[in-house]
């Protein structure tokens, strides 16, 4: 049973940076998706950035090089650099991870991650 649970988020000015962390435990290190959602209010859970075992990176279009995933594979912690936040970078974000791979066109569409975290908030004013 994978298990993830994230931390970092807080409250900061517009053009500052966070680090979110999500730490994963329960799963094989085989073929992974790992990636990044966030949940604004009123809108729906979107794709923020997603990573494959192999290091492949894919971001939402908005991100606009802003963000970079990354993963601890020692350590087996998911990591979301965000830099020059805005205030529409507001909301829930969520790590999430599927123990294979899915088809790359997807890989940003919540529906194919079974394993989520509890959340972490962020708040850019």
């Amino acid at each position: 049973h994978v298990q993830l649970v994230e931390s970092g988020g807080g409250s900061v000015q517009v053009g500052g940076s966070l680090r979110l962390s999500c730490v994963a435990s329960g799963y094989t290190d085989g073929r992974y998706c790992m990636g990044w959602f966030r949940h604004a209010p009123g809108k729906e859970r979107e794709g923020v950035a997603t990573l494959v075992e192999d290091g492949t990176t894919k971001y939402a279009d908005f991100v606009e090089g802003r963000f970079t995933i990354s993963k601890d594979k020692d350590k087996n912690i998911l990591y979301l650099q965000m830099n020059s936040l805005k205030p529409e970078d507001t909301g829930m974000y969520y790590c999430a991870a599927a123990e294979y791979r899915m088809s790359w066109p997807y890989v940003l569409q919540r529906s194919g991650y079974p394993n989520w975290g509890q959340g972490t908030q962020v708040t850019v004013s």
